[in-house]
């Protein structure tokens, strides 16, 4: 189980990341090996189960889940929903908690991993907009590359057309830094917003 101790430290920097295993166990500062697929998990979905299996067929190295405990939009969870999403991944999965929510932090606390994204945060990744300038977006790649991390981008449908890696304009100079996941290893026309309706449904028809 979390301490709240723990919690305080990764959200004031003291610590990078709390890793904890399938068995519950907590490792600090010493994630496992192998790739990450930073998310949500609102809920943990077969989406990002396929995606992993996906990578893991492409790379042979093991993929391992990442809840970013603090979003740049949302602000922090706290303990009792950090506890629900990692209950998920129980005797199943390692989850990584970061409270790094941008990328070019990630690659700082992760060197030499590559990340694993589905389209619609790979066309936030590759934006301006979202780092408030063209020349502060070139900053935050030549940080990943330095830190030698790269991405593995799975499409996504979106408005009724299936989108991938080739329909986004990628950053002159870094584009050796992304690999698409094929469609045929991975394909899932699933959202955690529908999930969640859908949930959400479900326990009004049920109450």
């Amino acid at each position: 189980m979390i301490q709240p101790s723990e919690l305080v430290d990764l959200l004031s920097g003291r610590i990078g990341s709390l890793t904890v295993a399938p068995d519950g166990s907590i490792r600090i500062d010493d994630p496992p090996p192998g790739a990450i697929l930073p998310g949500s998990f609102n809920p943990l979905h077969k989406g990002h189960l396929g995606m992993q299996q996906a990578v893991v067929v492409m790379t042979g190295q093991p993929v391992h889940f990442e809840l970013t405990v603090r979003n740049a939009d949302k602000g922090e969870l706290s303990l009792a929903e950090i506890e629900r999403r990692v209950a998920q991944f129980r005797h199943r999965h390692h989850v990584i908690l970061s409270a790094a929510p941008l990328f070019v932090q990630k690659a700082r606390l992760y060197p030499g991993r590559a990340f694993v994204l589905g389209y619609d945060t790979a066309l936030r990744l590759v934006t301006p907009r979202y780092y408030g300038s063209a020349e502060a977006m070139a900053a935050a790649f030549a940080a990943i590359a330095a830190a030698n991390c790269r991405f593995f981008v799975a499409g996504r449908q979106t408005d009724g057309q299936f989108h991938t890696l080739a329909d986004l304009h990628l950053p002159t100079g870094y584009e050796q830094l992304f690999t698409a996941i094929p469609e045929h290893l991975f394909r899932c026309d699933i959202s955690s917003t529908a999930l969640r309706a859908a949930q959400g449904e479900k326990s009004g028809r049920d109450g």
